[in-house]
């Protein structure tokens, strides 16, 4: 609990000048007509207001409001052309495994991309091969791994389970192959 009218004050200041710029800060850049994607990875809260203990993001984090900010004035499409009538992820996903040499070599760079510690890009392909090979357990293996190693790596309990929840996808491929 927050005592004292000044302190009580000071944070309900902080949180709501944070929810503002995050707001301004999207709507400009939706504006000058960016997508959703280069919103995401360029709007950020200073370090220094992330680093008070009622802002950190151990809950929700930045990232997640910036999406819902987009949803409030922009809607559900993110701005890519393609993804406005996608193909589906499991035939995208085995054209690209195709293009790049086979779902081994797709699993192997994010592991590889992993262990250097770019999970962003060794999660979007780890779900490439997951999805060319959806009853691989040795692809699901190294997938789970790696979203052992993003969950363990973030501050938020919605992306630690969200991170979870991918890891025990692959989890039960393993298990039932096992059984098999």
């Amino acid at each position: 609990p927050i005592e004292g009218s000044h302190r009580i004050a000071m944070v309900l200041n902080d949180i709501a000048d944070v929810l503002d710029q995050l707001v301004r800060d999207v709507i400009e850049m939706m504006n000058a007509g960016e997508r959703l994607n280069t919103i995401i990875h360029s709007v950020q809260v200073p370090e220094e207001q992330l680093a008070k203990p009622y802002l950190r993001p151990m809950y929700d984090e930045p990232e997640f409001m910036i999406r819902n900010i987009w949803r409030q004035f922009g809607g559900w499409w993110d701005g890519y052309p393609s993804h406005l009538k996608p193909s589906p992820d499991d035939v995208l996903a085995r054209e690209i495994v195709a293009l790049s040499g086979g779902v081994d070599a797709v699993i192997a760079r994010a592991y590889e991309l992993a262990d250097n510690g770019d999970l962003r890009l060794a999660c979007h392909l780890a779900d490439f091969a997951g999805d060319a090979a959806p009853d691989d357990p040795e692809v699901h293996e190294i997938r789970a791994r790696i979203y052992e190693l993003r969950r363990k790596s973030e501050l938020s309990l919605m992306a630690k389970g969200i991170f979870k929840g991918a890891a025990r996808e692959s989890e039960r491929v393993i298990a039932d192959a096992d059984r098999s």
